[in-house]
C-alpha cells in the first residue's frame, strides 16, 4: 500500500466489546495504511498484549469484565507505557475525565467524527515515538555515565550545577588543572559539545 500513514513503527490496540465497534474501527484505521489489532475485552488484551509494543490503545470506557477505565490502571500499575485514547458513549463524559487525570491522551465521544477519531490517533502515534525516543536518549546517556570514574562523576555533579574550576579544586583539595583535565574527560565520555549539552544531559537522567 503506497500510504504514507503506512511508514511508521506501531499499532493501534482497539479493545471494544461491541463486534460491530470493533469492525468499523478496524476498517477506518486500515483504510489509512495503519496496523491495527482489536480485542473484544480488556482481559483479552491484557493476556495478548506483549509490554513495550509501539502503538497507540483505543479503548472503550464502559465493558463488561474488567472496565476501560480498570485496564488503564492496570497498565499504570505495572509501569505500561501506552498511550490511551477513550471511547465514550453519552453520559460517560465524567469517566473520560477521570481517565484523562489517571493519564489518558485524550478522549473521543460516540458518535465520532472519523477524522477527529484519525488525528487522534495520529497524535498518539507520534507522542508514542517521543517517549521512545526519549527513553532511548536516557539509555545512552546512562551507558555513557557508567563509564566515568567515581572522581569525573563527581566532577560532573559539580560542573553542572555551575561551579568553577577553581571552586571544584578548593572543594576536592586538588588544583585546578586537574580539575581541567577530569573535566575534559567527562566532556569526552559523555559526547558533550559544550558545557549547555552537558547540563541537558544532566537533567535528563536526574
Amino acid at each position: 500500500m503506497n500510504n504514507p500513514e503506512a511508514a511508521h513503527n506501531g499499532t493501534v490496540f482497539v479493545v471494544d466489546d461491541d463486534s460491530a465497534m470493533r469492525n468499523s474501527l478496524r476498517w477506518l484505521i486500515e483504510s489509512i495504511g495503519m496496523p491495527v489489532e482489536v480485542f473484544a475485552s480488556a482481559d483479552e488484551f491484557v493476556k495478548r498484549y506483549v509490554p513495550g509494543r509501539a502503538g497507540c490503545l483505543l479503548l472503550d470506557v464502559r465493558m463488561p469484565g474488567m472496565s476501560g477505565l480498570e485496564l488503564q490502571e492496570y497498565l499504570n500499575q505495572n509501569q505500561i507505557h501506552i498511550p490511551i485514547i477513550i471511547i465514550t458513549g453519552h453520559g460517560d463524559v465524567q469517566m473520560a475525565v477521570r481517565a484523562m487525570k489517571a493519564g489518558a491522551d485524550d478522549f473521543i465521544e460516540k458518535p465520532f467524527n472519523d477524522e477527529v477519531l484519525l488525528d487522534a490517533i495520529r497524535n498518539a502515534m507520534q507522542r508514542d515515538r517521543e517517549y521512545r525516543d526519549s527513553q532511548a536518549a536516557r539509555a545512552e546517556i546512562a551507558a555513557r555515565l557508567a563509564c566515568l570514574t567515581p572522581r569525573e562523576h563527581e566532577v560532573m555533579g559539580m560542573v553542572t550545577e555551575g561551579k568553577s574550576n577553581k571552586e571544584i579544586a578548593n572543594l576536592l583539595g586538588v588544583s585546578s588543572k586537574t580539575i581541567e583535565a577530569h573535566r575534559a574527560r567527562v566532556m569526552e565520555k559523555m559526547a558533550a559539545r559544550s558545557l549547555a549539552e552537558l547540563v541537558r544531559m544532566a537533567i535528563q537522567v536526574s
